[in-house]
């Protein structure tokens, strides 16, 4: 893949996360000040539920944003495109659907 294509995939998909990232923390916010406020009583668990999906839709959003950063680094090296395990070519199909892709396909149906 072309360098010029493969970082504008990822500024793209970086560009996406942030944003996801940014809607989940304000929902967050959100919710914990919905929680404070005076009004009927609800399940307490269900705040806490929430809270805990919504650190885990964070802390995974985190990771892909990592991913990203990774991928660029291996973009600035040279080695976008390789397979970090192997150094085998990951198609370009694979690296347009997702342009922080680590792996072959293969590899990753091994590695889950």
């Amino acid at each position: 893949m072309e360098q010029a294509k493969a970082k504008q995939l990822l500024d793209a998909e970086r560009l996406r996360i942030k944003s996801a990232l940014s809607d989940s923390e304000e929902a967050g916010r959100e919710d914990r000040t919905a929680a404070n406020e005076p009004g009927e009583m609800y399940d307490s668990a269900e705040p806490l539920t929430r809270e805990g999906i919504d650190d885990s839709v964070r802390a995974d959003l985190r990771e892909r944003l990592a991913a990203i950063d990774r991928a660029d680094k291996r973009l600035s090296a040279g080695t976008y495109g390789y397979s970090i395990r192997s150094g085998d070519p990951i198609p370009d199909d694979r690296l347009e659907a997702d342009p922080a892709a680590e792996l072959t396909v293969e590899e990753a149906r091994g590695a889950t």
